[in-house]
């Protein structure tokens, strides 16, 4: 980092220090603009938990969810497809049925039922991998897609407009030591900032 970079990072601290300690009071965003940073907190919460609890849906088992998880990091660092799928309870449980109505044989009566009720389960579990890959594909992927791209967009144009909003403060209270030119400038960029956030949060489905 260049020498003036630096200072111009201790200025923010010192400005953001001033505001937090000491009680200086920083630039006011007006209202239309603090609900529509509102919105994208909320939003950005919404996103984290309904991803969470749809994902805690689909895959129950927590263990199977992190094995699972663990499997597909180490496939792809190989540069493989994915490693397998959730593995569903209805077919774990299909499983233990059919081998054992195989074992007993289709002519015993008990036999013959584990392995009606064995492949019944197996169909509820190819029902619930169909379920799973669907909600995936239409409903986790594209609120995956708006969190990685356009809210980490805007999280990232409002820490840098926060930046921003610290140096025109920091400069202000400096006036007599800073020019005007300088405090013109730090205005100018924060109010470019203030605008292109505005217009991203205005284009986000908030």
């Amino acid at each position: 980092m260049s020498v003036s970079g630096m200072k111009k990072q201790l200025h923010k601290a010192s400005q953001l220090l001033n505001e937090r300690l000491m009680g200086a009071e920083g630039t006011k965003m007006d209202d239309d603009f603090l609900q529509m940073e509102k919105s994208v907190a909320v939003l950005q919460s919404l996103l984290l938990e309904l991803l969470c609890r749809t994902t805690e849906v689909l895959q129950p088992n927590p263990a199977d969810r992190a094995k699972l998880s663990v499997l597909n990091t180490m496939s792809r660092i190989r540069g493989q497809g994915k490693a397998g799928g959730y593995p569903q309870t209805e077919s774990i449980l299909g499983d233990c049925m059919t081998h054992y109505g195989q074992e007993l044989g289709a002519e015993s009566e008990f036999g013959g039922a584990l392995l009606g009720v064995g492949g019944a389960l197996q169909q509820v579990s190819q029902a619930r991998v169909v379920l799973d890959e669907e909600a995936r594909r239409s409903f986790m992927e594209p609120l995956e897609e708006l969190r990685d791209t356009e809210l980490k967009e805007i999280r990232l144009q409002l820490k840098k407009l926060n930046g921003r909003r610290l140096d025109f403060d920091y400069k202000r209270r400096q006036r007599g030591n800073v020019s005007t030119e300088e405090l013109h400038l730090a205005w100018d960029k924060f109010s470019t900032s203030t605008e292109s956030v505005e217009r991203s949060i205005d284009t986000a489905p908030l």
